[in-house]
């Protein structure tokens, strides 16, 4: 029983620290609409964006891979536990 509970824990820290690195990419990319300047390209365009702001967008595109991948990990290894493959 204990075991069983210490995995729920870990898996719910884990969760937490996921949107908390969301939350603080989200929060990061708040300063691109803060200081967007319609003069240096179209809103959301590479071109309009500051080296910070690139910076926190690659962050985010990296972040939402690894989410990827262990959403596909977890599934496989869902999957092979439960059909035994």
């Amino acid at each position: 029983m204990k075991n069983s509970s210490h995995k729920i824990v870990i898996a719910i820290a884990i969760i937490l620290l996921d949107l908390l690195v969301y939350l603080f990419l989200g929060i990061m990319l708040m300063a691109y609409d803060d200081f967007y300047d319609p003069s240096k390209g179209s809103y959301g365009s590479w071109e309009s964006m500051t080296s910070f702001d690139k910076t926190i967008q690659i962050l985010l595109y990296i972040w939402n891979f690894i989410n990827i991948l262990t959403l596909i990990f977890v599934g496989y290894k869902f999957y092979k536990k439960r059909y035994g493959i």
